[in-house]
């Protein structure tokens, strides 16, 4: 009814599940690492928990896409069952034939057994999802339990997964489910979103509808919204919904407290917003959130750095392996104009420190001066304690020092926040000729970029009328890292040392998996190939020395 109002294609607020409204965030992609950890766990039970509407379905539709071709999942959604019934269900959704006269445990044990043995004898592995597991009785429970001695010398047969809602965790925690409770070999409790992460949520939502105009619910609104809604996705849903309903009602094109608690009032039956505890400091720094959903992004912040130092990796030659060719115009890395060449030497980056903000001058989009990408790739350089040298691009440069130059045609703010590191942007200001600019920090309404040496601040609404998603920012080499992405023994072994420290719950799984959920855990395309993309992330994850953009305070 409203969608033509606010310029959308479609509702945005649907409870419905909907796969293109998909959204994930760090909590998210940490409970879908657990469940594809669990399935290299041989056997057991692996436990998912959360309040209702937290997004635990949201999860399992995640995991159901990311599931190896060799395992083979039942899933059963209905668990109000009784033991015979239960038996009889999971041997439907594994197409198990049992004798038409079955009455007994027994009767459907058999061969579901002779079953989970042939799968494992091909080198195969079967899965059993059962969602809203709360429901289960205790034995049932017990009968799950049971169907997890089905094993060989090697391992057991049979892996389970239940999700429910918290009540279920209580239940595992009885005495007479102990047994049961020692089987968890990964559990995780979903919580819900954040401050910050509700309104990047929201804004998600609504560019998938189709908004190009400004996000219609204030900041104000927003944080109302968390509030009433304790960041339950469900919730929010039902609220926005019936807040801009009532927005049009009224012909209100920017949606503030007051229609928010007006909506709740109407959907949750609200006198007094229940108002949510402050949250750690640390979170709120998780504002800068909302500057990466200006474009879409769904990443999270990674405020926190490990301290320990890693030493200078092995030089690596200059390729067209280790430089990603692209289209834009900052792919062409100009030459240096005019520099004394300088010996090889280690790269000691420039620490990053705040800049006060009062010391930076904002500058606005239509005054933005001109900017060249050989001056940005310079002050790239100059970041990782580099000189140009006069006659070398600035990726050679890199390169001699044991570094890569990664160029991107596409990319968004919530990339860059999670990468944390200085960045060469392409602007496009509509009206003036192209230009690019230094990306050097960001914070929750502006990025400080570099022209000229010197610092500015322009607003993140601004930056997005002009970038179009080019980037190009520099990274350390791993050792035995081999151009074209080789697997090295070298490389594999550093892989391994880093995917440990990362994800020490997960150091007895194969190398690829373990990869596959770092890569979830960080928002990436959960792919096992190592590109610089990932490897960035792992050197963050591991503490490297490298350049980091500045979060300057508001």
């Amino acid at each position: 009814m409203y969608a033509d109002f606010f310029g959308l294609k479609q509702a945005p607020f649907s409870i419905a599940p909907d796969p293109h409204y998909l959204f994930m965030s760090e909590r998210h992609r940490e409970a879908l690492a657990h469940l594809l950890y669990g399935l290299d766990g041989g056997g057991g039970f692996v436990l998912l928990t959360g309040e209702i509407g937290a997004g635990k379905t949201t999860v399992c539709r995640c995991f159901l896409e990311q599931v190896p071709a060799h395992c083979q999942v039942a899933y059963i959604f209905n668990p109000k069952l009784s033991v015979l019934e239960l038996l009889r269900t999971v041997c439907d959704e594994f197409h198990v034939e049992v004798p038409a006269a079955a009455r007994t445990v027994k009767d459907y044990v058999d061969p579901l057994n002779t079953f989970l043995l042939g799968l494992h004898a091909t080198g195969r592995n079967a899965v059993l999802i059962i969602d809203e597991a709360q429901n289960l009785s205790a034995d049932v429970l017990e009968q799950l339990r049971l169907l997890t001695n089905l094993e060989t010398n090697e391992r057991k047969l049979l892996q389970i997964i239940l999700i429910g809602q918290p009540e279920l965790r209580n239940m595992l925690a009885r005495p007479e489910l102990e047994q049961l409770a020692q089987r968890v070999i990964a559990r995780f409790h979903l919580e819900a979103l954040s401050e910050p992460e509700t309104g990047q949520y929201i804004q998600h939502r609504l560019r998938v509808a189709g908004l190009a105009t400004p996000v219609p619910f204030t900041p104000a609104a927003v944080r109302r919204i968390h509030q009433i809604t304790r960041g339950v996705p469900r919730r929010i849903n039902l609220l926005c919904d019936r807040a801009m309903l009532g927005a049009y009602a009224t012909g209100t094109r920017a949606i503030g407290p007051d229609i928010v608690i007006q909506a709740a009032r109407e959907v949750f039956d609200h006198n007094r917003p229940a108002i949510e505890p402050s949250r750690r400091r640390a979170q709120a720094l998780g504002m800068a959130l909302l500057a990466s959903a200006l474009l879409g992004a769904g990443l999270l912040w990674a405020w926190q750095r490990a301290q320990t130092p890693a030493g200078i990796t092995a030089k690596a030659p200059a390729s067209a392996a280790t430089r990603p060719m692209q289209a834009s115009p900052v792919a062409s890395v100009p030459d240096a104009s005019a520099s004394t060449a300088s010996p090889a030497r280690p790269v000691t980056p420039v620490p990053s420190a705040p800049i006060p903000l009062s010391q930076v001058p904002t500058v606005h989009l239509a005054d933005l001066p001109g900017g060249n990408a050989r001056a940005a790739w310079d002050g790239l350089l100059r970041h990782w304690s580099l000189a140009p040298v006069n006659g070398e691009s600035a990726c050679d440069t890199a390169a001699h020092h044991g570094l890569g130059c990664h160029l991107a045609p596409s990319g968004s703010l919530g990339l860059l926040a999670s990468l944390d590191r200085p960045a060469v942007l392409t602007l496009h200001p509509p009206g003036q000729p192209d230009t690019a600019v230094l990306l050097t920090g960001l914070d929750a309404t502006d990025a400080t970029v570099e022209l000229g040496g010197q610092p500015h601040r322009l607003a993140l609404g601004e930056l997005a009328l002009a970038w179009q998603g080019e980037f190009g920012v520099l990274w350390r080499l791993p050792a035995g890292y081999a151009p074209g992405g080789a697997r090295t023994p070298a490389f594999n072994q550093w892989l391994d040392a880093q995917l440990t420290a990362a994800l020490p719950a997960a150091a007895s799984s194969p190398l690829n998996t373990r990869l596959r959920a770092f890569q979830i855990r960080h928002g990436l395309k959960p792919d096992a190939r190592v590109g610089p993309v990932t490897l960035m992330q792992l050197n963050r994850a591991a503490g490297a020395v490298e350049p980091t953009l500045s979060h300057p305070e508001p």
